[in-house]
């Protein structure tokens, strides 16, 4: 089997947390809503306990979490959630960076469409965008703003946290993309001032299929954001159909685990990142994206002169890894990505994402021979 090196893709499901789930696959399959016998009032005891122990590791209360079918639905719920209420109040302008992922950015364009105003921010070469472009940019009719924390290509840290400070001081909604760092940075979650906050199970070796979007209250009161589609009460209106009871309680699981591991996860990955740089040292690459800034678990390379899809090729028996997010990879494309960062174009062909885990066994002997070989 090849090493698996796309955690950023999606993390294999933790052992602990699979056991988990097949346990209540196998005793709690009662409908969570199901309020006439024992079995849904077990489904609903397991839900409310996942709700609680998610909202106590972001320091909310248990009402301010909405379980969805992972970040991009949650991102969909909190852009287009905003279209009725926008156009209501009469505030249209919206703003993103221009390295956000699919589901923020055509979520996005999706509402400009419908005649609101929105401005992308551009990094520089770092990947990292600057607080004072976004901050410039806000005005009175601003609606939203919507920045990512962790890029899913570069793995760079965004500054979400001076943003979210200053955009609290104005009537502006705030909404974060935490797919990629939830269960890796949650103390600079819980000390961001954000409004609306998306999550991932798959990401933290939780079940695929599985996330939330937290709605922060602000004096008692949720954002106003209307639900994408109809037919229950479920979580609170915002998301109607049958709650997928395991899934939600592996996901609880799996951030419970990577919030009491959070240390070990980062020694052991940061040991990985510094194993495959000293294994690489004398060959020639750029590493995309500021390495002061980035997640130890994700590095984004290029090796000067060597394209990326011959990489992948040779070495798709011992190696599994990529070249940018999951949700553009149907036709190669260059990343828009790497290009919004302003990099060249022979940089961009031959970049590589690769992104690991606490416990990965991983050794690059095979592929550092295959780049010095060529």
């Amino acid at each position: 089997m090849p090493v698996y090196l796309d955690y950023c893709a999606s993390a294999p499901i933790d052992q602990r947390v699979l056991s988990e789930v097949t346990r209540i696959f196998m005793n709690v399959y009662g409908n969570a809503d199901s309020r006439t016998h024992l079995f849904g009032l077990q489904a609903k005891e397991t839900v409310e306990k996942s709700r609680r122990t998610i909202a106590e590791i972001l320091g909310l209360d248990k009402s301010e979490i909405i379980f969805t079918s992972g970040a991009t639905e949650s991102n969909n719920l909190a852009i287009l959630g905003l279209l009725e209420y926008g156009l209501n109040i009469g505030k249209k302008h919206i703003i993103t960076s221009a390295i956000e992922h699919k589901s923020v950015l055509e979520p996005m364009h999706y509402l400009k469409k419908k005649g609101f105003e929105l401005e992308l921010i551009y990094p520089d070469s770092s990947g990292r965008i600057k607080v004072e472009d976004v901050l410039s940019r806000t005005k009175k009719d601003t609606l939203l703003v919507s920045i990512m924390h962790v890029n899913n290509e570069t793995g760079v840290i965004q500054p979400i946290e001076p943003i979210g400070e200053e955009l609290s001081k104005q009537d502006i909604l705030f909404h974060v993309d935490a797919a990629q760092s939830f269960g890796k940075l949650n103390g600079i979650l819980r000390n961001t001032k954000y409004n609306m906050l998306s999550l991932s199970g798959h990401k933290i070796q939780a079940p695929q299929g599985i996330g939330a979007l937290a709605l922060k209250r602000k004096k008692y009161k949720r954002p106003p954001i209307n639900p994408l589609f109809y037919g229950g009460q479920q979580e609170y209106g915002f998301r109607p159909g049958t709650l997928p009871v395991p899934l939600i309680a592996g996901f609880a699981y799996a951030a419970l685990l990577s919030e009491q591991e959070k240390n070990v996860w980062e020694k052991n990955t940061m040991a990985i990142k510094e194993q495959f740089l000293n294994t690489i040292k004398d060959l020639r690459y750029v590493i995309n994206g500021d390495p002061n800034y980035c997640l130890p678990n994700i590095i984004n390379i290029s090796f000067l002169g060597i394209d990326s899809e011959s990489v992948f090729s040779a070495l798709r028996g011992d190696y599994a890894f990529s070249n940018g997010s999951a949700c553009t990879s149907s036709n190669y494309v260059p990343s828009y990505v790497l290009t919004a960062m302003g990099l060249r174009e022979d940089i961009i062909n031959q970049a590589l994402r690769i992104s690991w885990g606490s416990n990965s066994n991983v050794e690059f002997k095979r592929f550092i021979e295959y780049i010095k070989s060529i």
